[in-house]
């Protein structure tokens, strides 16, 4: 079973750019940062990523949106797939043994089939509104994120409209980790906000 740290940070590319907002967010003290550019040609994002992994602390994982072929050329921790990407079967016949891959679900029926993936951990959302992503799938909420995180034997990453405020309720329905990019990269001091996070998920 993967170790995730509860911080799950996303330098994703709408607030900025990524490698600088990645720097940020490892200089708070996050280690485990997915890196999301959905504009980004293929080669930009390559550049990006590996600019990334390089610059990354020794400690830290990153994890690549979408693209397993630049996880396993860059030499990232992993890559995460969305419903419509490509299949967590055919991304681990592309990447390393030790790579990891996280997998997007938005309901208790794709929960549960992802359990039965090779993916390494799930991500469940949104749980609450969020304005981040566009053509957003309805709201999880906590109740089935609960149901949710009693039924699949993987880690869940609990993902959409998570603030400081109600990170605790979401871990309290059995969330592994949360991911968070706009209570993160919309403050004026990312490094500072990663500091409050991390203390108050400890």
């Amino acid at each position: 079973m993967t170790l995730l740290p509860r911080l799950y940070a996303i330098a994703d590319a709408s607030f900025g750019d990524p490698a600088g907002l990645a720097q940020r967010l490892f200089d708070g003290g996050a280690r485990f940062i997915q890196v999301r550019n959905k504009n980004a040609g293929p080669r930009e994002f390559f550049e990006q990523v590996e600019r990334i992994v390089k610059d990354a602390p020794r400690d830290a994982t990153v994890i690549v949106n979408d693209r397993a072929d630049i996880a396993r050329i860059t030499g990232a921790g992993g890559v995460h797939l969305g419903q419509s990407d490509l299949g967590v079967s055919e991304a681990r016949r592309i990447l390393a043994e030790d790579q990891i891959i996280g997998f997007s679900t938005h309901n208790f029926e794709q929960a549960l089939a992802a359990g039965a993936l090779p993916a390494d951990y799930i991500a469940v959302g949104p749980i609450f509104p969020t304005s981040t992503k566009l053509n957003v799938e309805p709201v999880v909420g906590l109740e089935a994120l609960a149901e949710i995180c009693a039924s699949v034997q993987k880690p869940v990453v609990a993902i959409g409209g998570i603030k400081l405020e109600n990170a605790a309720r979401v871990l309290a329905a059995g969330a592994t980790a949360v991911a968070v990019i706009s209570d993160l990269l919309s403050a004026s001091d990312v490094r500072a906000r990663v500091r409050e996070w991390i203390e108050v998920l400890s």
